[in-house]
């Protein structure tokens, strides 16, 4: 049985949760969030907290119930609190700036990339060689940082391009000076 799945998620103060069948509303100050769970999975709110259950024993309900409570403690967090992922730019000449839902980003290329934010995420640029994606599905926000970061991973030679906060990137000794004759 899951160690993670037969915990249950405690719901904060200003969070609303509502289930109808296998449709969860969770609704915070951050916003509002709804998915569907796996008829597999049955939910219910017991003493002002979520707990999940399989209704049947199969390989497939074992594997959704860590994942389902997962997903709804990513909920209700994100309606709570919100999320957000921090991307840095190194390289001379790359920068960030955002306007309105669009994020413009000059990497060397011939021209700039112009990012349309997708509904419910929010870019915000505190410094020219940081980004941070914000927004209340845990997911989404990850998605985001992962699109703009494809648009020039880190190299390692140099370690110039978008990387997240705190990521290590393994380096690369370049060329020997005057080669064999």
């Amino acid at each position: 049985m899951s160690r993670i799945g037969k915990m249950p998620v405690i719901i904060p103060d200003g969070v609303k949760v509502n289930i109808a069948g296998q449709d969860i509303g969770v609704e915070g100050v951050k916003g509002k969030l709804v998915r569907e769970i796996h008829n597999l999975i049955n939910v219910k709110i017991e003493d002002g907290k979520i707990v999940l259950g399989k209704n049947q024993e199969s390989k497939l309900a074992n594997s959704l119930y860590g994942l389902s409570r997962v997903l709804i403690n990513n909920m209700v967090v994100g309606a709570s609190k919100g999320y957000e992922k921090i991307l840095q730019i190194t390289g001379v000449g790359y920068r960030a700036q955002v306007a309105g839902k669009k994020l413009t980003v000059n990497l060397g290329y011939s021209h700039p990339i112009v990012y349309e934010a997708p509904e419910g995420i929010t870019f915000e640029v505190p410094a020219p060689n940081q980004i941070k994606v914000m927004g209340i599905d845990k997911e989404l926000v990850g998605q985001v940082a992962a699109n703009v970061r494809k648009f020039r991973g880190p190299e390692p030679y140099k370690g110039k391009g978008i990387r997240y906060e705190n990521e290590y990137v393994r380096r690369k000794a370049g060329k020997t000076g005057a080669g064999a004759k």
